[in-house]
């Protein structure tokens, strides 16, 4: 070199580049750090999309699910990943402490309201829905999975067929409110209605008291043979809610009360996956979550929200890249392509990458700090692809700068962080044979600067 960089010692100069390259976000990350260099340098700058990366999918135990804005309930049947079926645990609460329902009230009915506010699959298909009365108490404080399991009495309040409406508002007392599901917890039994309007003062005095006497409602669906769909519902704007319509037993003429109980955010919650061990899911998927067949990760690789499936991946000789000579990373980008075309059943959003160290503990990776327009993980619907940017972490690989071994994942959804969603997508492969199109495959795609 022939700049005054030159005379810095490697080590320093290394560290000079990467800060120049995390303050300059804003420019195109192919060109992060040539100002650095004098012309001649340039020559030393090599691009690169063979680094051997492997990859496969694997099951994934399950996600943290409580408290969640939106609460999933349905079944749907996906032709490559098979039979997934959600419900919902949840504390109900009363609008108005200190309630009275006279001295005797008398029920007429009892309907659970349940507002949608979206869906994962196909609406017109029938669905069955299934409501129990929580007998193991919920706490709002305490987190949730997505694979846990509460008690619950044995007697069924409501079962129900119906086939989603998500679209069209409903009259309720001549006023139109949004698109909702109605659902008759009377039809069965009145006997979850008569607790409600029998419970003692005491217990009606506070919500306090009133969750530990009516510890929620459990809400689920029966498996479907074909398509089906995973249905949102929205707790936070009023409208979900069990109403308990009655009337006082000593007035006849007064005979049009009704009295709501909440589904709200202050209710403990939350959802509760089954995706059927993937019985139903396709042969290529099963060979690799079920057979853990990781070779087949060459061909197609699979993600699936809401503790379905991730993907692991490593970098074996990542570590040796630099065959003992000093290299600034100035752009690593992992890049992976969507197999498929279905507008039904689209892709997720956004999906995430962590690292979990050897005794289990997850982390991010430092790229991910820069924000998602520098990092990645959101999909583009004209490419059909994701990418992440990973020039930060693969520095710190060759730098030798992490004390231990950890393992990457790719996730729709994060173990750790109460956010959700149906979503899967089917990627292309490390190397995809099959359909001889190389420039789809999962690849690291690598621009770095021999320093000497």
């Amino acid at each position: 070199m022939n700049s005054s960089l030159s005379k810095l010692p490697a080590s320093l100069l290394i560290g000079f580049l990467l800060i120049m390259a995390m303050f300059s976000c804003q420019k195109d990350p192919y060109e992060i750090g040539f100002d650095l260099l004098p012309p001649s340098d340039t020559l030393n700058v090599k691009s690169t999309d063979t680094c051997t990366v492997e990859a496969f999918s694997m099951r994934q135990d399950s996600v943290r699910t409580d408290k969640t804005s939106s609460l999933i309930m349905g079944s749907y049947m996906d032709p490559i990943f098979g039979m997934t079926t959600a419900g919902f645990y949840s504390q109900v609460r009363l609008s108005s402490e200190g309630i009275n329902f006279g001295t005797n009230p008398v029920l007429d009915s009892l309907v659970l309201i349940l507002q949608y506010n979206g869906y994962y699959g196909d609406t017109l298909t029938r669905q069955r829905i299934k409501v129990y009365e929580i007998s193991d108490d919920l706490h709002y404080d305490s987190i949730y999975f997505s694979n846990r399991q509460i008690a619950t009495y044995p007697t069924v309040l409501a079962d129900q067929d119906f086939v989603p409406n998500i679209t069209d508002s409903v009259k309720v007392y001549t006023k139109n409110v949004p698109a909702h599901l109605r659902v008759n917890l009377s039809s069965q039994t009145n006997y979850f209605g008569n607790k409600i309007l029998g419970a003692p003062a005491s217990t009606l005095a506070s919500n306090a008291t009133f969750i530990k006497f009516i510890k929620g409602l459990y809400i689920t669906a029966t498996p479907v043979s074909s398509k089906g769909a995973l249905l949102n519902f929205n707790i936070t704007a009023g409208t979900s809610r069990v109403v308990v319509y009655f009337h006082n037993g000593n007035d006849p003429a007064n005979d049009s009360l009704h009295y709501d109980i909440q589904l709200n955010p202050s209710c403990a919650r939350f959802v509760q996956v089954d995706h059927n061990g993937y019985l139903n899911a396709s042969q290529g998927l099963k060979q690799q979550i079920l057979n853990h067949d990781s070779a087949r990760g060459a061909g197609q690789l699979y993600l699936q929200g809401m503790g379905g499936v991730k993907i692991k991946l490593n970098f074996p000789f990542i570590e040796d890249f630099n065959q003992g000579k000093i290299i600034a990373v100035n752009d690593a980008v992992l890049e992976m392509k969507n197999m498929e075309n279905d507008t039904t059943l689209g892709p997720p959003p956004t999906i995430t990458i962590i690292r979990q160290d050897s005794i289990g503990r997850i982390g991010y990776l430092i790229d991910d700090n820069e924000g998602s327009a520098y990092f990645g993980g959101t999909y583009n619907p004209e490419s059909r692809s994701y990418f992440f940017r990973l020039t930060q972490h693969i520095q710190k690989i060759l730098q030798h700068d992490y004390s231990n071994h950890f393992d990457l994942y790719i996730m729709v959804n994060t173990p750790v962080k109460s956010y959700i969603t149906p979503n899967r997508v089917m990627l292309y492969g490390t190397n995809p044979l099959e359909t001889g199109d190389k420039s789809n495959r999962f690849q690291l795609k690598m621009t770095y600067t021999i320093l000497n």
